[in-house]
């Protein structure tokens, strides 16, 4: 029966991502236990907590940025390109493109769509230092993108002051870039039950998701762009030129990465300040992992992170450690890996055994 489900390539993702998942909330338990907490009474709190109205807008708001994220790293993953820079890009193009929004006035929508491409220009000319250094001079995209994120950092403290681009949030001691008119500000959509609102964005966030599938799966590039990731030497042996490829790659994935401060920006916050959040790129290596680089898989794979952040909130009022739920995910992500790898090589010794049966070597 096992042998049978396995044979096809998408249960084995599905089967995969369950085991991987039943994993995690086993090793969670274990350690609940062990710290003195009741497990059932936990993940029931967390489960209450995550489907309350305002909940399910925090989740699907936070899903939104984690899918933009993974999506700039799957890109690059597509083709064995490792972009560890999508937290510098996604930082440094929110900051400009913010900057820009509240120092131009324009008309209502246009004045959104200028944000939006300034935010992607930025983060795929970041993103095209770190090809250049590949193409050139052989620097690994591994290396030069953790350097940029540094450097992105820096650029950020420099520019992000009250002589230069900052100007000092009202009642705080916060700084931040001048807030967007209301021309550039994409309103909510209402949910029942909630005073909160999903951003908006969240539908480009969708759209992105089917450009890129459309991309990889009904293109030529897309097939350049696989073929190069299996086989680069297969690839430039059949005309590909992988030099491009790379370039081409990693400025797509830095303009995807580009977007991932838009929902906040443009849907809550409306301006770039000292809180603006971070670490969402490194999130997004995680869940493109998880989610097996497929715009589907990686949507379930944000709304389970999204969830389980949100859901960790009400912890704290419990006397439970937040923290406990960064060990549920550290599982995922770990089970994840090692059960992919096995279900594959169930599936590859299925495949080798239907080929067999197929050429009457052995019995099917």
């Amino acid at each position: 029966m096992i042998y049978r489900v396995l044979a096809k390539s998408y249960t084995r993702t599905i089967v995969a991502a369950l085991v991987a998942l039943i994993f995690s909330i086993a090793i969670t338990s274990i350690v609940l236990s062990v710290s003195g907490f009741n497990p059932p009474s936990t993940f029931q709190a967390m489960f209450e907590f995550g489907k309350e109205p305002d909940s399910i807008v925090n989740t699907v708001n936070r899903a939104a940025t984690y899918y933009l994220s993974a999506l700039a790293v799957a890109v690059g993953f597509r083709m064995n390109l490792f972009n560890i820079g999508v937290d510098g890009q996604y930082r440094l193009a929110a900051m400009l493109a913010a900057a820009a929004g509240g120092a131009w006035a324009l008309p209502v929508v246009l004045h959104q769509v200028v944000i939006v491409v300034v935010a992607v220009v930025v983060g795929g000319l970041w993103a095209a230092i770190a090809a250049f250094l590949k193409v050139t001079r052989g620097v690994s995209e591994v290396i030069s993108t953790i350097m940029l994120n540094f450097i992105a950092s820096g650029v950020i403290a420099f520019l992000l002051n009250p002589s230069r681009l900052a100007t000092k949030v009202a009642g705080s001691n916060n700084i931040g870039t001048k807030p967007i008119s209301s021309s550039g500000r994409m309103p909510g959509i209402t949910y029942p039950g909630s005073e909160l609102k999903v951003y908006s964005f969240v539908l480009v966030a969708a759209l992105a998701g089917f450009a890129f599938w459309f991309m990889v799966n009904r293109t030529r590039f897309g097939y350049d762009l696989r073929a190069t990731g299996l086989s680069q030497s297969a690839a430039v042996a059949s005309g590909v030129d992988a030099k491009r490829m790379v370039v081409v790659a990693m400025c797509m994935s830095g303009a995807i990465a580009g977007l991932v401060g838009m929902p906040q920006l443009l849907g809550g916050s409306y301006s770039y300040s000292l809180d603006f959040p971070t670490g969402i790129g490194f999130t997004g290596i995680g869940i493109a992992l998880l989610g097996r680089n497929s715009p589907v898989g990686i949507a379930f794979a944000s709304l389970l992170w999204a969830f389980l952040d949100q859901s960790s909130q009400i912890l704290d009022f419990n006397d439970i450690p937040k923290e406990i739920v960064a060990i549920t995910q550290a599982a995922v992500l770990l089970s994840v890996v090692v059960v992919y790898e096995i279900v594959n090589r169930v599936g590859k010794r299925i495949d080798q055994r239907h080929v067999a049966a197929q050429l009457g070597e052995v019995p099917a």
